[in-house]
């Protein structure tokens, strides 16, 4: 039989056509008109895919770079900050913050859940310089009320930065970026935007420049003072990776084409096409016997599925991956060989999910030995897609 590599992992995601034919012509110099052309274009379209009116920067790095650089830039030695984590990449701003010198105060939920917001008001001090967090915690699938935490800080705390990584959030939620007073937004190349990781970009609020001024821990390649001036050139501080800028200025391109041309509605698009995806992906991996593993919080970027007691997950990624060449994600961490997550960001559509759940059929029937009847997990999408496209 003929199998087709299809990616089903969080990132990197499965790659839009448009950007790689960007990519592959993008045979230009950086410090030339129409490098200057193109990066102020993708900056502009960043904006509105964002969704904020504040500056939006590009860092040639992965999302990390982008998840240090509001650690070295806000932050000085000494300062106290909170960190919200339920997964590795709460972790990961732990890491950060005691690595440039900051006293993290930790608010903490188990894996696969979220915290609470009277956890986070009993946390919350004024003196805290930031709070660091995740739109989606891509290690568990869980999503985070952004929006609460967002009310609950600028009415308890409220010169107290907060700073998001969303990087699967972003093209996957609805934020709004200038309402909520979210100061730092991070998102990656690898993820909605559907081009090769290599990127980072990030919103920066008014008060997050202020904050700037008086932050002391060191910076030089990641230092976002430089960027912003260059920016307004149209060039990046350091030479940049020219390719992936064409590539993502392409899909952009392509998210404002699914709209009839208008960026913003393409934006309320791809999320609600994750939304979807998502949801009947839960619908069916239910219907099949399966634990979903954020049932409270889930996520559209990803669905985590736990396995029964006894079992590795890593049976069904494999499995997955020798008879349908359908790339999964095992667990992360302390969570490896307990969960398996499948991804609904980017370039994926309603097909996709429908391919993922016949192959799971066969996977949950032949392979886990599960009472399967082949159609009941596509039938249980195909309802809530039908539901979807009727509202």
């Amino acid at each position: 039989m003929i199998r087709k590599t299809r990616l089903y992992t969080p990132g990197p995601t499965p790659l839009l056509p448009a950007a790689q034919f960007a990519m592959a012509a993008a045979d230009i110099h950086h410090r030339t008109p129409e490098f200057r052309a193109l990066f102020q274009k993708v900056l502009a379209q960043l904006k509105v895919f964002v969704g904020t009116r504040n500056d939006v920067l590009l860092l040639s790095s992965s999302g990390t770079g982008a998840m240090e650089a509001a650690v070295t830039n806000l932050t000085s030695p000494g300062d106290r900050v909170l960190v919200l984590t339920a997964g590795k990449f709460g972790e990961r701003w732990t890491g950060l913050v005691k690595t440039f010198g900051c006293v993290p105060d930790v608010v903490s939920a188990p894996y696969g859940q979220t915290f609470s917001l009277d956890q986070i008001r009993t946390a919350l001090k004024p003196e805290h310089r930031a709070v660091f967090v995740q739109a989606t915690e891509t290690s568990t699938a869980v999503r985070h009320d952004i929006e609460a935490i967002a009310k609950l800080i600028r009415e308890s705390a409220p010169d107290t930065l907060l700073v998001v990584d969303g990087i699967t959030g972003l093209g996957t939620t609805h934020f709004d970026v200038d309402g909520w007073g979210i100061d730092v937004l991070i998102g990656g190349s690898q993820k909605a935007v559907m081009i090769p990781p290599g990127l980072a970009y990030l919103s920066v609020s008014d008060r997050a420049w202020a904050a700037m001024e008086t932050a002391k821990n060191p910076r030089y390649y990641f230092d976002l003072r430089k960027e912003r001036k260059n920016a307004v050139k149209g060039e990046s501080a350091y030479t940049p990776a020219v390719a992936l800028v064409a590539g993502l200025g392409g899909a952009l391109d392509y998210i404002a084409g699914q709209a009839g041309g208008d960026l913003e509605k393409g934006r309320i698009a791809l999320v609600n096409n994750a939304e979807v995806n998502a949801a009947a992906t839960r619908a069916g991996l239910a219907a099949l016997g399966f634990t979903l593993f954020a049932p409270t919080a889930p996520a559209a970027a990803a669905t985590a599925v736990a396995v029964p007691e006894g079992m590795d997950s890593g049976l069904v990624v494999k499995a997955l991956k020798a008879r349908f060449a359908l790339i999964a994600a095992n667990g992360q961490g302390e969570m490896q060989g307990k969960i398996f997550r499948v991804a609904h960001l980017g370039f994926f559509d309603y097909l996709d999910t429908v391919a993922l759940l016949g192959a799971m059929e066969h996977i949950a029937k032949d392979t886990l030995g599960l009472p399967v009847v082949y159609g009941q997990a596509v039938e249980a999408a195909q309802r809530v897609y039908a539901a979807a496209s009727s509202s």
